[in-house]
C-alpha cells in the first residue's frame, strides 16, 4: 500500500509511446542526491499507462524503471518488477499503474523505457506518466 497519495508536477513526467516495435526513454527525474541512501526507500514513484484503444490482442506494452548516477547512462533498477499491459482479446487494454517504493541502492536520476511489441498497433497518441509521490 502506497504512503504517499501526491503527485508534484515538478516531478513529474510524461513521455509518448513509442511504435510498434520499438521502445523510447522518457526524460529523467532528478531525486536531487547524489548518495543513493538518502534518497531511496522513502521515495514512492508510480508508472502510469491510460487505458489503451490501440493495443492489439495478446501484445504488450512494458514500462520499466530505470536509473542514473550521471543523467547519461541508464540501467533498469534491480529487484523492481515492470509494469506489463496487455491487449484483450477483443484489443485493447485498460488504464494501470504501479506504485513502487525505490530502493535504498537508487541512483540520483530515474526515468521509464516504454516498449512496444512488433505488431502491437499504433499507441502513440497515448502517454506513459511517471511521478514522484510526496
Amino acid at each position: 500500500m502506497s504512503i504517499h497519495t501526491r503527485r508534484d508536477a515538478l516531478l513529474s513526467v510524461t513521455k509518448a509511446l513509442p511504435y510498434s516495435g520499438a521502445n523510447n526513454d522518457s526524460g529523467s527525474i532528478d531525486l536531487g542526491s547524489p548518495t543513493p541512501i538518502v534518497v531511496g526507500d522513502s521515495i514512492e514513484v508510480e508508472v502510469a499507462l491510460p487505458a489503451l484503444a490501440n493495443l492489439v490482442t495478446e501484445k504488450t506494452v512494458t514500462c520499466t524503471l530505470q536509473d542514473s548516477a550521471d543523467n547519461t547512462t541508464f540501467a533498469a533498477i534491480t529487484g523492481l518488477s515492470t509494469l506489463v499491459v496487455t491487449g484483450g482479446a477483443s484489443g485493447g487494454a485498460a488504464a494501470a499503474s504501479r506504485v513502487v517504493r525505490l530502493p535504498s541502492s537508487v541512483k540520483r536520476y530515474i526515468r521509464v523505457n516504454t516498449a512496444v511489441l512488433t505488431d502491437g498497433g499504433d499507441n502513440t497518441a497515448s502517454s506513459v506518466k511517471l511521478s514522484v509521490l510526496i
